[in-house]
């Protein structure tokens, strides 16, 4: 076991609340783990010698004034995070009706038996990470949008990493019947850190759910975190991620079908400077009829970094009529940058339709010499043609404001991706 570790488990035993019994939970699991090393199939690729001899901190915020950057004209209900501190006031928010946010520390009674009864329901228990972030559970959101109402005005989730300190971020939503809701999950920050933030989401029956996840974090600050969600009948959901890369930075998704004739479409991005490291884990389950999965994946991997990808379709034995797609694109823009691809389908129906594939290639030299010969400069035509790549994924977003924001910054972010 790593000092790391060691030392979250010491420090999650010195909390007593109401949600101690789930942190003791946690607490017998992370107990009977061994550190994961390369041996160990979901962490061959991405060693956590950086995080394993830290300590544990669990710091104040250093700015309590931090604000998330400004998403064009987007107007959201803003709930930010600067370290293991909600700096928004939610006794003050301005809500919807049929929308309900509530703190974890907050909560009441009959609130707290809704949390304790969906907590860790949707995330797997096999996340390592996922347990340390149950153990060190000292706050969270939970999240409710009343059964056949449309909430409008997205929710925005933002976190800013602390130097030097661990940051364990929790948030769980129910999407009630017949309910429609936009949730944008977002993190920054560069600063020496250690922080783990996970989400958990229930769609009941014909709900309809726009996810959003922007991991941000770049340089020192290390970030493990997970999407999860509880799909029920005829609910569809839309998810677009996008990872920057650190010295750790990984993202794990779950998505459980639970009722037939569900959806769930998504995408993700990866964008990765020199000598960063970004691990992208997607786990689908098909474990009813009738459901439909389509997911894209596209990284563009710069000078000496390394993206890992791991994405598993599993057909469960009554998932007939199943369709389901899994594309895995990637773009070196170096000979000494590296992709780790392992794209999955585990079928155990006959009767469905699935497909899944792989590709790894460089910028078209060709496509290149003929924008040069054009008079476009050597730079704007390698992030026009690093554009292409992704524009589709983008072109996808339904919000224009975040789109046109999230391109903004993907123009921003090439330009410092230089080509070797």
């Amino acid at each position: 076991m790593s000092q790391w570790l060691s030392e979250v488990i010491a420090t999650a035993q010195t909390h007593q609340d109401w949600l101690a019994p789930h942190r003791q939970a946690a607490l017998a699991e992370l107990e009977k783990v061994r550190w994961p090393l390369r041996k160990v199939e979901d962490w061959r690729f991405t060693p956590l010698i950086p995080v394993e001899k830290r300590s544990v901190s669990l710091a104040k915020p250093e700015n309590t004034e931090f604000s998330a950057p400004k998403i064009g004209e987007l107007s959201a209900i803003e709930l930010v995070f600067s370290g293991n501190e909600l700096l928004t006031d939610v006794s003050a928010l301005s809500l919807p009706e049929g929308l309900e946010i509530v703190r974890f520390s907050s909560a009441t009674d009959e609130q707290q038996q809704v949390i304790e009864s969906l907590l860790s329901d949707v995330k797997p228990a096999k996340h390592l990470f996922g347990q340390v972030n149950d153990a060190l559970l000292a706050d969270g959101l939970y999240i409710r949008v009343a059964a056949g109402k449309t909430i409008d005005t997205p929710i925005r989730i933002s976190q800013l990493a602390s130097n030097e300190g661990d940051q364990h971020l929790r948030v769980l939503m129910q999407v009630e019947a017949g309910a429609r809701a936009t949730v944008l999950e977002d993190g920054y920050g560069d600063a020496s850190s250690v922080n783990t933030a996970f989400s958990e989401y229930v769609l009941h029956s014909e709900a309809h759910l726009e996810h959003y996840r922007f991991a941000m974090f770049t340089q020192q600050a290390m970030h493990v975190g997970g999407c999860h969600f509880k799909v029920a009948e005829k609910a569809q959901l839309n998810s677009t991620l996008i990872g920057y890369g650190s010295q750790l930075s990984r993202l794990d998704v779950d998505v459980i079908y639970t009722g037939e004739f569900a959806n769930a479409n998504i995408n993700a991005i990866y964008l990765l400077a020199e000598g960063e490291l970004f691990d992208l884990h997607t786990t689908i389950e098909h474990a009813v009829p009738n459901c439909t999965t389509e997911e894209n994946a596209r990284g563009i991997v710069g000078d000496r970094a390394k993206a890992v990808f791991n994405g598993r379709i599993h057909i469960h034995r009554d998932a007939q009529k199943t369709l389901a797609e899994l594309n895995n694109r990637n773009l070196l823009l170096s000979r000494r940058a590296v992709i780790n691809t392992k794209p999955e389908l585990e079928i155990y129906a006959d009767d469905v339709k699935c497909a899944h594939g792989a590709t790894v290639a460089e910028i078209d030299d060709t496509a290149l010499y003929y924008l040069l010969t054009r008079g476009i400069s050597r730079s704007q035509a390698l992030i026009m043609l690093n554009f292409g790549f992704i524009q589709e994924l983008i072109n996808q977003i339904p919000n224009e404001d975040i789109a046109g924001w999230l391109l903004t910054q993907l123009h921003d972010r090439f330009v410092g991706m230089e080509v070797k």
